[in-house]
């Protein structure tokens, strides 16, 4: 909540003690009450953007009629990439805040892998602008590894010149873990150097003693857990787990047995990866608990885990509760169990009067990213002496993948899709104009299609990627994703059927949530036209670059496998 004035002090005691009116009240509400579990009927008095009373007969200059509804603590999403969400930081606000969602620790490791620091910096700037409360961890990992290319490097020394803002918590998402493991001395520097302070994880199936090797270094949290046994160990071993139900890595349902009552204070929801559409339709955090409470969690345990079992991960001290002194972000629900929010007030105001007012907002950065020459059809050819091939095996809602082998077509010494098999070529092109290097691969997965689907959202360097089954029309999408400079694109028969322009560091749209959801609807129809299987296309070939992930990716430089020794470039 900032600094506060002796006179804004004596203007909270005041009104608590019934001195003067409150700023505004709540009028009989069912408070869940965090810190102990209860629910019990009440008013709600504010005071400015904190609560500073709970009783009966308050009087207020102004007064919200709850009428019985339930009041809950604002939602905290504790690990998102805004980026994903494909809008500026202003957009994402007007997509979350009216589900709920009034604190967000963001990593914007997108943006910096593309652009570096100047990205981070904008999203300070931009988290001064908002209502909601944007926190803006620091990126560790940019480039995520030493397998890939990316648009910049940031050492430790660009870290600690930027962890002075007051939005930073600490070090964001420790990816490379078997960095970490091995004695990156790099990765092992930033760690050190921001020992005193939040120290976010991501360790997919890390067991054993390779977790407790990463838990020495002061690593807390992680959101990666996607099975029971795994999560439990990583409570076991004093971890605070983020449950994740992004668009694609949906991991809530499963994980949800591990809510109660004493396990709360060790959890909380994240959204991570989640596009627009699912935004609009499903929702966010609140979607995220309505998942687990369908799944059988306690309900007030998954509201708690919700608000102050992330405030406790994350050491935001001043919210996860509606009591005196706390900040007033504040829910009404119809309904606990549908997580059915009627409400919002943000820092004690409803948020459809902070929407409605203009604000000024910081200039998006990262335009003209994309520096990569046109590309033509001969470009995807895949000579080879035999047709095994290594093909990476996509699974629907998972950014895990399977590494297989499999025999393909040869014809001339080239190795060619085979989509009645549902196999596609697959490229990764560097675009951040270092070196134009092309990894090329297949894929297995995404369906029957015939045409190419393109992007140049490529987690985490953000190359140009592309898979498809015609070398024609995959040259084609990425000539129009540099045209665009960013976006997506999907292709057939020599015509572009539906694209999105994602002009800001070719990861946003500078022109708004309408926009990017009415586009992306487009692309998924478009991608369904020419047979693609896959309930998210895009968002499932965002994460087939990402070589932190197990088990078979495919980066600028090649195939990258994970295995017990590290990641490996396959030759």
């Amino acid at each position: 909540m900032g600094r506060v004035t002796a006179a804004e002090l004596r203007r909270r005691v005041d009104q608590a003690l019934g001195r003067e009116p409150a700023d505004l009240v709540i009028r009989d509400c069912r408070l869940l009450d965090t810190a102990t579990g209860a629910i019990r009927r009440c008013d709600i008095a504010v005071c400015g953007e904190v609560v500073v009373a709970l009783g009966e007969g308050l009087s207020g200059r102004r007064v919200i009629e709850a009428r019985g509804r339930f009041a809950v603590p604002g939602f905290i999403d504790t690990h998102v990439h805004v980026e994903s969400s494909m809008v500026t930081p202003d957009a994402f606000e007007r997509g979350v805040l009216p589900r709920g969602t009034t604190t967000a620790v963001c990593d914007p490791h997108e943006i910096a892998n593309v652009i570096g620091a100047e990205g981070i910096r904008y999203f300070q700037r931009a988290s001064e602008s908002l209502h909601m409360r944007l926190h803006v961890n620091l990126s560790s990992c940019v480039p995520a590894t030493e397998l890939e290319t990316a648009g910049a490097r940031l050492e430790v020394g660009d870290l600690v010149e930027l962890a002075e803002h007051p939005s930073v918590l600490g070090l964001a998402e420790v990816m490379n873990f078997p960095g970490l493991l091995a004695g990156d001395e790099a990765l092992l520097a930033k760690v050190a150097a921001f020992a005193d302070r939040h120290l976010d994880g991501h360790a997919p199936l890390l067991r054993g003693r390779a977790l407790d090797a990463y838990l020495a270094t002061g690593i807390r949290t992680d959101h990666e857990a996607t099975g029971l046994e795994e999560g439990r160990e990583k409570l076991e071993k004093g971890m605070h787990l983020l449950l994740r139900e992004g668009s694609i890595a949906r991991n809530v349902r499963d994980l949800a047995p591990l809510i109660d009552e004493r396990t709360w204070m060790r959890l909380a929801f994240c959204t991570d990866d989640r596009n627009p559409l699912e935004i609009r339709h499903e929702g966010h955090i609140d979607h995220a608990l309505r998942v687990a409470i369908e799944a059988g969690a306690p309900p007030v345990a998954a509201y708690r885990a919700a608000t102050l079992g992330a405030a406790l991960a994350f050491g935001l001290r001043d919210r996860g509760v509606v009591a005196p002194g706390y900040r007033a972000d504040i829910l009404l629900l119809e309904d606990l169990e549908t997580v059915a929010v009627s409400d919002v007030l943000c820092g004690g105001l409803p948020v459809a009067d902070l929407l409605s007012a203009t604000r000024a907002h910081p200039d998006p950065v990262g335009y003209g990213s994309v520096h990569r020459q046109p590309v033509t059809a001969a470009d995807f050819e895949i000579p080879t002496d035999g047709p095994t091939m290594p093909v990476i095996g996509a699974l629907p809602f998972s950014l895990l993948t399977e590494h297989r082998t499999m025999e393909l077509p040869l014809v001339n010494g080239r190795l060619h899709a085979d989509p009645e098999c549902g196999v596609h070529k697959l490229c990764v092109l560097e675009r951040h104009g270092r070196n134009g290097n092309i990894g090329r691969g297949f894929v297995h997965g995404f369906g029957p299609l015939r045409g190419a689907i393109a992007s140049s959202i490529g987690h985490d360097s953000h190359n140009l990627i592309v898979l498809g089954s015609d070398d024609a029309d995959m040259a084609l999408a990425v000539n129009r994703l540099i045209e665009l400079q960013g976006g997506a694109a999907v292709v057939a028969d020599g015509r572009v059927l539906a694209e999105l322009p994602l002009p800001v560091a070719g990861l946003m749209s500078d022109r708004g949530l309408d926009f990017v959801a009415a586009r992306l609807t487009e692309l998924r129809t478009a991608a369904k036209a020419i047979g693609c299987t896959l309930e998210e296309p895009l968002l499932q070939l965002a994460f087939l670059p990402l070589p932190v992930i197990p088990h078979l990716k495919l980066t600028d430089m090649g195939y990258v496998a994970a295995g017990p020794d590290g990641l490996r470039l396959l030759a």
